[in-house]
């Protein structure tokens, strides 16, 4: 099967990817790619369903209020990386969350949990929690639609971070905090990780103390501060690039 069949707009559906089935693609996706794009039947583009399938499709019908492709050919996705990290990041405000979410997202990341954290100055409750998770999904989604994996990471309910620690088996586990360098040179290879990255006003130092007695080992990234939407980035390059599919 040639990459040549897998052309055009990369759309997410949650629907059973059958060859020589029809899909009604949703109503945002489906308004980008008649009204936008302006495609018309006939059209190639790629539909993944989120679990690790894809498939090379064609538009066979445009209305204003339907858009329908035809799937022509099924295959597995083929973005995973061999490393799947768990990525614990503190809740931050505005964008600043999205930007982390949709990095991570880019670099492979296998699962997100956003953290209340001491020095954390979000607070979400009911309504206005599920607003924000099924947000962050969104935005996990659209970075899967850029950057041509298949897989959609989970992004969990927002939690306290002595529950995530609490509930971490990972062989690496990684805290970013100023330590002894070294900690990814001295670690043996692994097939999963957990990166736990704080607030911007930081960890406090009872939660840096909490996240040692869970075998976190602290991790330096050189002698200047990031911001705490950068650190994802950094972080899970480096990983994947000793133990993932970078480099």
């Amino acid at each position: 099967m040639m990459d040549a069949e897998f052309q055009g707009p990369r759309i997410h559906v949650a629907a059973a990817l059958v060859a020589g089935g029809d899909v009604v693609l949703p109503e945002g996706p489906a308004r980008h790619v008649g009204r936008v794009l302006r495609l018309g039947p006939g059209a190639p583009l790629v539909l993944f369903d989120g679990a690790g399938r894809e498939a090379a499709a064609v538009l066979s019908e445009v209305e204003r209020k339907r858009v329908t492709a035809k799937i022509v050919t099924v295959r597995a996705g083929r973005g995973e990386s061999p490393l799947a990290v768990h990525l614990g990041q503190a809740i931050s405000k505005g964008d600043r969350m999205d930007y982390a979410i949709q990095k991570a997202v880019e670099l492979g990341v296998s699962t997100i949990t956003p953290l209340y954290t001491e020095h954390g100055d979000v607070r979400l409750k009911g309504d206005r929690e599920e607003k924000k998770l099924a947000h962050w999904q969104a935005v996990a989604v659209s970075a899967c639609e850029q950057c041509g994996r298949a897989t959609v990471p989970e992004v969990q309910a927002p939690q306290s971070l002595d529950v995530w620690l609490a509930a971490r088996d990972e062989p690496l586990r990684l805290v970013l905090h100023p330590g002894t360098p070294g900690a990814l040179e001295r670690a043996e290879s692994v097939s999963s990780a957990c990166v736990l990255i704080g607030p911007e006003g930081g960890l406090s130092a009872r939660e840096v103390a909490a996240a040692e007695q869970s075998d976190f080992a602290a991790l330096t990234l050189g002698p200047r501060i990031l911001r705490t939407e950068t650190a994802p980035v950094v972080v899970l390059s480096l990983l994947q690039a000793r133990f993932g599919d970078l480099g």
